[in-house]
């Protein structure tokens, strides 16, 4: 799997790369926005691990620009903040998973492999109808009532995991397992703000309460 390294420090980055090809991955390290931002463009990655700040284009723009032309690829972020409201920000921007200086090699490496493998076993699964809604899962596209859909990669699939087991409960540690992986050590606000981000894009446009709560239990999504 080859991996792109977007930080700014050389101690880190340098450490980064060290370690990920320790473990066989084919590693590019970069140290700054604007570079980034053009390497990204020029060439394909089977994960972005990026810093938050950087010299020349912060991550958060960095992410939200590489998510305008490529929705798969994972990205990994890395910062120095464990505030709720920056993970939301990085999140919004289209970030699959965050990793808060300092860490341990070994917790990014799962999050990499956590990362690719479910990005690879979602591009082969099938087209997944739920009511009016329909998910290519090849090309990670939703539709609702024929209108194409933008969601974030976390917020594609907590849908995609709720329409897959439509009329199913799906607690938020199900949630969390699927999703962020067992290293990750998501909590339930976590859950709740993309869980409402999801219904400000895929219910309340259209008129809908597909996702429904239940209180003590989950999520599940009603076919009205």
């Amino acid at each position: 799997m080859h991996i792109l390294i977007i930080e700014d420090d050389p101690i880190l980055n340098k450490n980064i790369v060290e370690a990920l090809n320790a473990e066989n991955f084919s590693t590019q390290g970069v140290f700054d926005g604007l570079l980034a931002g053009r390497i990204l463009k020029k060439n394909e990655f089977d994960c972005i691990v990026m810093d938050i700040n950087l010299p020349g284009r912060s991550g958060f723009d960095l992410c939200r620009d590489f998510r305008n032309f490529n929705s798969d690829t994972p990205v990994l972020m890395l910062t120095a903040f464990s505030e709720l409201d920056d993970k939301v920000k990085g999140y919004g921007c289209g970030a699959d998973d965050y990793l808060t200086k300092p860490f341990y090699m070994r917790e990014l490496i799962l999050k990499i492999h956590s990362l690719t493998k479910r990005n690879r076993n979602q591009k082969s699964a099938p087209v997944i109808a739920a009511d009016d809604i329909i998910i290519q899962t090849a090309q990670k596209k939703v539709f609702r009532q024929e209108q194409e859909i933008m969601l974030t990669p976390r917020e594609y699939q907590i849908l995609l995991k709720l329409c897959a087991n439509k009329g199913e409960i799906v607690s938020k540690n199900d949630l969390v397992r699927e999703i962020w992986g067992r290293s990750f050590g998501a909590n339930t606000n976590t859950i709740e703000v993309y869980v409402n981000f999801l219904r400000n894009k895929i219910d309340k446009p259209f008129g809908k309460n597909s996702i429904k709560t239940k209180i003590g239990y989950g999520y599940y999504f009603d076919e009205q």
